[in-house]
């Protein structure tokens, strides 16, 4: 039995699709749930280019907000327990922090979103979906989100 589901959302359709299953999960089993949401603070910027960097990463901080406020909403509508944490990072992959964060909060279940991502987009952009199941000792259930065409 889960009592404990952590679900990892960026605000994609994907993770929506994952929210909901562990959102069902939760209210069949009477957990909880705790939504994660990943700020990676690593920009590239190109030299000829200004941006001020400082207002970029305000922005995800507040987006990413957003996103944990709206989810924890749908969360709360449904009568379920819910927290959320907003983790800022500096070029670690987010699947690396939301390991620790199960680890750290005691998961029995990390209910995660797949982008099912092909060919080269999924080696230069990575997966961490992936990272997350060959690294993590919690159970994790993956949702596949819409499929793609393969980009080569």
């Amino acid at each position: 039995m889960y009592k404990n589901i952590l679900v990892p959302i960026d605000g994609s359709e994907t993770s929506s699709i994952g929210l909901t299953e562990a959102i069902r999960l939760a209210t069949n089993q009477g957990a909880r749930i705790r939504l994660v949401h990943v700020v990676n603070e690593l920009l590239v910027v190109l030299p000829e280019a200004y941006i001020n960097i400082g207002s970029v990463v305000e922005e995800l901080r507040r987006a990413g907000q957003l996103v944990l406020d709206n989810s924890e909403k749908a969360v709360q509508s449904a009568g379920v327990e819910v927290d959320t944490i907003l983790i800022e990072v500096m070029g670690n992959q987010a699947g690396e922090q939301i390991i620790r964060q199960a680890q750290q909060w005691g998961a029995d279940l990390i209910v995660c979103g797949t982008h099912g991502r092909r060919g080269i987009r999924r080696i230069v952009m990575g997966s961490d979906a992936e990272y997350i199941v060959r690294h993590t000792s919690v159970p994790i259930l993956l949702i596949r989100g819409g499929r793609e065409s393969p980009v080569l």
